[in-house]
């Protein structure tokens, strides 16, 4: 699946992953693939997302907003 992750500034990441887990608003969750189709507000924590290679990425992000539709993971941070 895809992962984006976007600033106000830039594209901070964009790439094919396995796996992502987000802060979610209501406690972290783990997106994988073919994950059903979910918006989701993001509080401060961690992103962490998996590449096709497994080696295993962080972001810290203060909040935001994850979009997840047709393998493609979309996250909004502040």
């Amino acid at each position: 699946m895809t992962l984006r992750i976007i600033s106000a500034q830039q594209i901070e990441f964009e790439g094919e992953v396995t796996s992502v887990t987000l802060p979610g608003a209501m406690g972290m969750f783990q997106v994988l693939n073919k994950h059903a189709a979910l918006m989701a507000a993001l509080t401060t924590g961690k992103v962490t997302y998996v590449t096709t290679d497994n080696n295993v990425h962080e972001q810290t992000i203060d909040g935001g907003i994850a979009d997840i539709k047709d393998n493609v993971v979309s996250v909004c941070i502040y």
